[in-house]
């Protein structure tokens, strides 16, 4: 679970499908492969009754994950552009279709923790005959149609990716919830931040922001245009738990005059008095980790924080949240410490189009474009991101109540 270190690796990734002595279609089993296979070194270290857990409707059984997924290539590539490919299981499009309407009828999100069948055995024989049949589609197929095929390909890529990161934040809240703190992986250490302090200055200027270039981006990432930034300041590191610390014990979760109405309204529903995960026990605050319980580190960055939760702090410290403009500038010019890596960090940007942005009219176009209301941008990557999944321009988004995903901030300053 490595995560590129900074904004220049972000940006610079090469594209192994553009690239290499080998033929395309070699290049592309390579990459679909290594993907593939990241899938399942995942969910090697559970059983297949932890596979099964839905611990709530927003999160989803790793059986799941690994299925739809699979579903995904088998309706997108295989189902439209391999001539007499017989799906796997007549049911399974129902029961793995996510939210692609314009595809079909779907299972309902939050019953797919009651399919006990088919088995984590069954979805691993599924697996093997999609990917025995994808890499044949790749050899059997002219260069010249696989060409126009790479920015569908892609997109299934990085889909995957997405979903082994969901793995991950799904089965930590999973195991959350068990009294005995199960661990995902004993020897899972968290990733070490940088001394990242100070601030950094963004004078008042013109910038273009979003993606730029010809490599893979998400259709919610462009188009690229210019945007009015600054004068500002945005902190150099993240948010620590020692901060955190300092805002609970001053009692920042009791203080309504911190918080957005729907924020206090949820913490004090919720029962929030610390980040998500935290847990009071006689030797002091612990945290569920991937690891299982660990005692809070406070020179980590806070993580399992809601947007709610990260306003409050940033009102309380005198400052803001940053917006996703000014972030991007500032990763630009690498000038923050962990923009990558470790949690993502929430904005105070809306999740709307770009000016300009279509969604595309096929079925794919239903992946970003109908989600752009009520949700906020985060920025950056966490410890659970796969590698080559991080992107300057990358936009990710939640509703500002979620926790569950490994969710952090940094400040800004207007004073200046």
């Amino acid at each position: 679970m490595t995560n590129p270190a900074s904004a220049a690796a972000a940006m610079a990734a090469p594209n192994p499908l553009f690239s290499g002595s080998r033929t395309l279609a070699g290049r592309l089993t390579d990459a679909f492969l290594a993907i593939r296979s990241e899938t399942e070194r995942r969910a090697e270290p559970l059983t297949p009754e932890d596979q099964m857990v839905q611990s709530m409707p927003d999160a989803s059984p790793t059986k799941w994950h690994r299925a739809h997924t699979t579903w995904f290539w088998e309706q997108f590539l295989l189902g439209e552009h391999s001539p007499g490919y017989i799906p796997f299981h007549p049911d399974y499009a129902f029961l793995f279709n996510s939210y692609y309407v314009g595809v079909g009828p779907r299972h309902a999100r939050a019953q797919r923790g009651h399919l006990t069948r088919p088995g984590a055995e069954e979805i691993t024989a599924y697996r093997r005959h999609v990917d025995a049949a994808v890499v044949k589609f790749f050899h059997d197929t002219s260069d010249k149609m696989l060409a126009g095929l790479i920015p569908l390909i892609e997109a299934g890529l990085n889909h995957e990716q997405q979903h082994q990161e969901l793995m991950l934040t799904d089965i930590l809240h999973a195991f959350a919830q068990n009294p005995m703190a199960p661990a995902y992986d004993t020897l899972w250490t968290s990733p070490a931040p940088h001394a990242g302090s100070g601030w950094t200055r963004l004078i008042e200027g013109i910038h273009t922001i979003g993606h730029q270039g010809d490599n893979f981006h998400f259709d919610n990432e462009k188009p690229a245009h210019r945007v009015l930034v600054g004068p500002v300041k945005l902190a150099r590191g993240l948010v620590t738990n020692a901060d955190w610390l300092a805002f609970m014990d001053d009692g920042g979760y009791r203080t309504a005059s911190l918080w957005l109405m729907d924020g206090f309204a949820a913490a004090t529903g919720e029962a929030w008095e610390a980040p998500g995960y935290w847990r009071k026990t006689a030797d002091g605050w612990q945290v569920m980790t991937l690891g299982g319980l660990r005692p809070i580190d406070a020179n980590a960055p806070v993580c399992h924080v809601s947007y709610y939760e990260a306003d409050a702090f940033a009102r309380w410290s005198g400052k803001h949240l940053p917006t996703e403009m000014e972030w991007e500038v500032a990763a630009r010019a690498e000038q923050l410490d962990d923009a990558f890596g470790m949690v993502w960090q929430w904005t105070r940007s809306a999740y709307s189009p770009y000016p300009g942005y279509r969604a595309s009219q096929d079925a794919l176009g239903e992946y970003n474009g109908k989600f752009m209301v009520n949700q906020l941008v985060l920025r950056g990557s966490s410890l659970a991101t796969p590698e080559r999944h991080s992107r300057v321009s990358y936009r990710n988004f939640f509703y500002p109540h979620h926790r569950w995903q490994f969710t952090g901030l940094r400040l800004a300053d207007y004073g200046v």
